[in-house]
């Protein structure tokens, strides 16, 4: 494997040029979620592996070199967000969509990756990975991981790389196990008896029965869940009543759940249900809520995490094997059932403000220096090395000077 990673190290080295180029063309052309195929088509062609498989409607999944057997799935994301981009830079988005969170950055360090194993060969069969509609619903993820695609590409690992501005710029992260969180948006409804706001003994008021409630719920978290671990709960809209002088019927809370892991989902979900309904109870009203979880705990394989931050070393990466976030990711359904990784990378992210404050993802202003597309090639590479490894047998490397 030593070799096999001076080889690629060396390939990939030169593929930077051309990769760093089609960064900056993604860039200045994105897409948003469900309307890539435009973007799929320039990373397709820029591969020269040939057109793949359609997957997720603009999706691609594409399969680099003729080797079968367990494979690497390097994975990017094809869209871009509806930002009006304020950067500033010559080849910057016009459209009002912008890639302002990275995803330009990841598909060009994909391909620079893609190109050199497709060039002098690898150690695991490798496929890429191209996803679409990671910033929105339903979810490319789970639909790319619902068509059994990648069981009949026989994917035994998926890498991914993420630029991450709340780390420090230049850090590699890989973390054994949890490192985002499933996340639960719900809706309390509270349901009491409505009347003239002057004569409030004649009414049973849902407002009062609902503040009640978000007040209790702010409890859970603390009482409930192991500090060590965490979890978080946000109520975010509060809606009742049409004029200041009628207690209305009804009243409603939106927010979301976000935990680090199944126990603690399958436990708050049910409290959040038992502190609703016996709260309103209390106040002589009744409470429904309604839940629905839209992404699972990302969970990173921890032996991958580990052979992952061998070879970031060997790079000369500076690592870390702490950082967690309750940010959520649909990567997460490509890691059921397979191994799968989630690295995040350190980026400074743009200009400084006034005050000082750089620019975080999603944010108009958010644009990470080209030199990133080579710190993710880095990285995807050491995952697939790592994911080679794990998976066996591995192929053996070109002779020296070949």
């Amino acid at each position: 494997m030593q070799r096999w990673f001076a080889v690629l190290s060396a390939a990939v080295a030169e593929e930077l040029p051309a990769a760093v180029q089609l960064r900056r063309a993604l860039h200045r052309d994105p897409r948003v979620s469900g309307d890539e195929e435009d973007t799929a088509a320039a990373v397709v062609a820029a591969l020269g592996a040939g057109e793949g498989r359609r997957v997720a409607d603009t999706g691609r999944l594409v399969r680099i070199g003729t080797a079968v057997g367990p494979t690497v799935a390097l994975r990017a994301e094809l869209d871009g967000l509806a930002v009006t981009e304020r950067t500033g830079v010559d080849w910057a988005s016009t459209s009002g969509v912008m890639h302002a969170c990275g995803h330009d950055l990841h598909l060009a360090g994909l391909v620079a990756v893609c190109r050199a194993v497709a060039r002098v060969g690898g150690p695991a069969p490798l496929l890429a990975l191209l996803q679409p509609r990671e910033e929105s619903a339903p979810s490319g993820a789970a639909d790319v991981s619902g068509s059994g695609a990648l069981e009949q590409e026989q994917v035994g690992a998926v890498i991914a790389a993420h630029v991450q501005p709340q780390l420090p710029d230049g850090i590699v992260n890989a973390t054994p196990g949890p490192v985002n969180a499933a996340t639960v948006e719900f809706t309390i409804t509270v349901t009491g008896r409505g009347g003239h706001g002057g004569y409030p003994h004649t009414t049973v008021d849902p407002v009062l029965a609902l503040c009640a409630v978000v007040l209790n719920l702010q409890q859970l978290v603390s009482r409930r869940v192991d500090p060590t671990v965490g979890a978080v709960l946000s109520v975010a809209q509060l809606d009742a009543g049409s004029a200041f002088n009628v207690v209305p019927d009804t009243a409603r809370a939106r927010g979301g759940l976000r935990v680090m892991s199944t126990g603690d989902h399958d436990r708050l979900l049910q409290a959040l249900v038992d502190v609703a309904e016996h709260t309103a109870a209390a106040y002589g009203c009744t409470a429904e809520v309604e839940a629905d979880t839209n992404m699972p705990v990302l969970a990173n394989d921890p032996e991958l995490a580990r052979a992952t931050l061998q070879w970031l070393a060997r790079e000369g990466a500076v690592v870390d094997d702490g950082f967690r976030s309750f940010g959520a990711d649909d990567f997460a359904h490509f890691c059921a059932g397979r191994r799968g990784l989630m690295m995040f990378l350190g980026v400074a992210g743009g200009e400084p403000d006034a005050a000082g404050n750089r620019p975080g993802l999603h944010a108009p202003g958010f644009l990470p220096e080209d030199d990133v597309v080579r710190r993710v090639a880095e990285a995807m590479l050491a995952g697939y090395l790592a994911g080679a490894e794990l998976l066996g047998p591995v192929a053996a490397p070109p002779a020296a000077g070949g």
